[in-house]
């Protein structure tokens, strides 16, 4: 249980995310994501990372429960601090990182795929931003790298999801596959970039970095200020455990 990494093919890192039930990160859990990123990135044998998950889910953004259970803000401060870290780890990996996605992909989860440089998907996976039922504001940023302005704000203020064929059909997502063929899917993707050079790969990465419209690290910090406000006025915790006191999926 945590975060590991293997070897599946020469030049590819395969980085998975297990957290029972639902993939709900607790703040060590985002660290220990981007630590791992950040290390296949360095590793001059890597090229391309595949970034996926065990479980029912992809992931289920942070573990509202550690929240709870803090009578301060240091657990908050520690979920948003985890996920910028982690969120930064994928954009900023020295090479390509292609996501695999299945099942759900929610609130934190958004934020690493939309991050990602290609996401291959399941046919069964659903992918939104509940934030706003549990008491929290963010990944907006990054779910408007997966859908056009408009659905991402009408998803945003509904808590709604898109499924894999509607990102698919949007150009957001490369390829959807049956569950049981998403990690062949993904490193078949991988390994073709995998084949390239490894220092074009990388000097690829940083160019298209740096000609990215949106500065992401400097737009999501700019949300989280208003979770932080809604925290010290109170709605967030209200909100919350209302969210709390519902059945979990």
């Amino acid at each position: 249980m945590g975060v590991s990494t293997t070897s599946p093919d020469r030049g590819i890192r395969l980085v998975t995310v297990d957290h029972p039930p639902v993939n709900a990160l607790p703040v060590r859990g985002w660290y220990e994501l981007a630590d791992a990123l950040r290390a296949a990135g360095r590793d001059p044998g890597v090229r391309c990372v595949v970034l996926a998950a065990a479980g029912r889910g992809f992931n289920a953004g942070v573990d509202i429960k550690e929240i709870q259970r803090d009578t301060g803000h240091g657990a908050l401060l520690g979920a948003n601090r985890g996920c910028y870290e982690a969120f930064a780890a994928v954009y900023e990996c020295e090479v390509p990182v292609v996501a695999a996605v299945h099942g759900f992909c929610l609130g934190g989860g958004i934020g690493l795929v939309g991050n990602a440089d290609a996401i291959v998907a399941s046919d069964d996976a659903t992918f939104g931003l509940p934030e706003l039922d549990r008491g929290a504001l963010g990944a907006a940023t990054h779910l408007a790298r997966l859908v056009p302005q408009h659905l991402m704000r009408a998803l945003y203020y509904t808590s709604r999801t898109a499924t894999a064929a509607e990102l698919h059909a949007h150009g957001s997502v490369w390829r959807v596959v049956p569950r049981d063929g998403l990690m062949a899917a993904a490193l078949e993707l991988a390994g073709e970039i995998a084949r390239k050079d490894g220092t074009l790969i990388r000097l690829a990465k940083a160019a298209i970095n740096g000609i990215d419209p949106v500065d992401v690290r400097r737009s999501y910090r700019f949300e989280q200020g208003f979770t932080f406000e809604a925290n010290l006025g109170g709605v967030a915790d209200r909100v919350r455990d209302a969210f709390g006191r519902e059945e979990r999926p």
